[in-house]
């Protein structure tokens, strides 16, 4: 029996599942404390409903890593990163996107400035989620919305190219679905569908960063890398629907082409 002592007297404590309105919530605090504002709070589902995952990753180039990118005030107001469409110039759904960091500021910028900085003043945040998230189609885990059939039946048009940011593409003919075998016995087999994810992310959010090849095996994958962030886990765990929601992957019986 191991000794009774502060370092093993208490029992594991399970980690607190993310609310909805907190799944995917990022904390940009490269620089910020060492300000008065405090660090930035990123919104997912705000610019998820707006735009596809291209747009930020591809077209600007954040990382998929928070706090990766090591974004600065500076490089905002030069108009990079959070600074290319929040510039106050790019009009978006008949709205003009307020400016993020600019090279001066005044006495009252501190309340735009806290539109971004709002670490511990999030509640105005999520109460809005809570209405924009009502009238739209449900799942079980994550944030609780099913963006793929919000986007399948209109309820959100997010945009997949901003003037002065993003380039032209040709389009290509998509992959038809294919399963991925499990290896664990019992275990239905996953079926991957290239259509639902061009739809947000694109060829580019995918190859070559997160999967090496193009290929069907040249990458391998495993539960435990996949929980680690790797492969599928980049994006799933943190964005996209959770891991633990099992049967949104495992759709044995249901391979059928587009």
């Amino acid at each position: 029996m191991l000794p009774q002592g502060p370092a093993n007297s208490q029992a594991p404590v399970k980690k607190r599942r993310p609310l909805p309105y907190e799944y995917g919530r990022v904390i940009l605090n490269n620089y910020s404390e060492k300000t008065p504002l405090g660090p930035v709070v990123f919104e997912h589902w705000s610019h998820r409903a707006r735009f596809t995952c291209r747009i930020c990753y591809v077209d600007i180039g954040f990382a998929m890593k928070a706090n990766a990118t090591g974004i600065n005030a500076a490089d905002n107001a030069r108009g990079y990163y959070c600074g290319a469409c929040h510039n106050g110039r790019t009009v978006l759904d008949g709205k003009t996107a307020f400016e993020a960091c600019s090279k001066t500021m005044s006495a009252g910028d501190q309340v735009r400035c806290e539109r971004c900085h709002s670490y511990r003043k999030t509640d105005k945040n999520d109460a809005v989620f809570l209405r924009f998230a009502d009238p739209l189609p449900k799942e079980r885990f994550g944030k609780e919305l099913d963006w793929q059939q919000a986007e399948e039946s209109g309820l959100i048009h997010p945009v997949d190219f901003v003037r002065g940011i993003s380039i032209k593409r040709k389009s290509i003919t998509i992959q038809q679905d294919f399963s991925l075998n499990a290896k664990l016995a019992g275990m239905p087999d996953i079926i991957f569908s290239h259509k639902k994810h061009t739809v947000w992310s694109g060829c580019e959010g995918c190859h070559p960063e997160i999967f090496v090849g193009v290929k069907r095996g040249s990458t391998h994958y495993s539960m435990i890398g996949i929980f680690e962030g790797k492969d599928c886990g980049a994006c799933h765990n943190t964005v996209a629907f959770p891991l633990t929601d099992c049967q949104r992957a495992s759709l044995v019986g249901r391979l059928r082409p587009d």
